[in-house]
């Protein structure tokens, strides 16, 4: 049996699991919110002149609830994580360009990952997991800027913008925050939580 499944399942919360999401969540704030002062000038490069590709950008975003569900492993784990990196991203002082609309951003977001771990009854937590994860979070998040920010695109254009934020959700939330939980894990970080303890590398 992969150490990545886990034999029993401890739904129980402890107080370091708590302590755990928090940080999580305001270092991931941080990280959002100087995210989004780089986006507009990244999105503007001739790279991205077609307008829906901008969401390749996207994925850094989604990464909190993808890392939080891998180490914490909790329900409602990956979903707390995602949303308190939002408001702290809102709540820093200047904020973001979005305005309190990040507070939605954060709950789809959340919600999209929690439901992948959810799906797979918090067992399972490898590489595949992860990219799933970050791929609905990504296609959440997307629908719901296709009524907020997007109304007036074609629906051609917010299917093209679904796609890049889906490859953008696989690629950097995905695999990224499971090399990150990984690089953790091996640097002695997670130990007091499973994904710390694993030798065994599931995909």
């Amino acid at each position: 049996m992969s150490s990545a499944t886990r034999p029993t399942l401890d739904l129980r919360y402890r107080t370091i699991d708590l302590v755990t999401i928090a940080t999580l969540g305001v270092a991931f704030g941080v990280v959002f919110w100087a995210w989004g002062k780089l986006y507009e000038p990244l999105s503007n490069l001739a790279l991205f002149a077609f307008p829906p590709s901008s969401a390749l950008l996207g994925g850094v975003w989604l990464m909190a609830g993808v890392v939080g569900g891998l180490i914490v492993r909790k329900p409602g784990a990956a979903f707390a994580t995602e949303f308190i990196a939002a408001a702290v991203s809102t709540l820093i002082v200047g904020g973001t360009q979005w305005g309190f609309s990040v507070f939605a951003s954060g709950f789809f977001q959340g919600l999209g990952a929690e439901l992948i771990f959810l799906a797979f009854f918090y067992r399972r937590f490898g590489l595949v997991v992860a990219a799933a994860a970050g791929a609905l979070s990504a296609a959440f998040e997307s629908v719901y800027e296709w009524y907020s920010y997007y109304s007036d695109w074609s629906f051609g254009y917010q299917l093209a913008h679904l796609g890049f934020f889906v490859v953008s959700g696989i690629v950097v939330a995905g695999v990224g925050g499971w090399a990150l939980t990984r690089a953790l894990a091996t640097a002695g970080v997670l130990d007091s939580f499973a994904a710390g303890r694993e030798t065994t590398t599931e995909v």
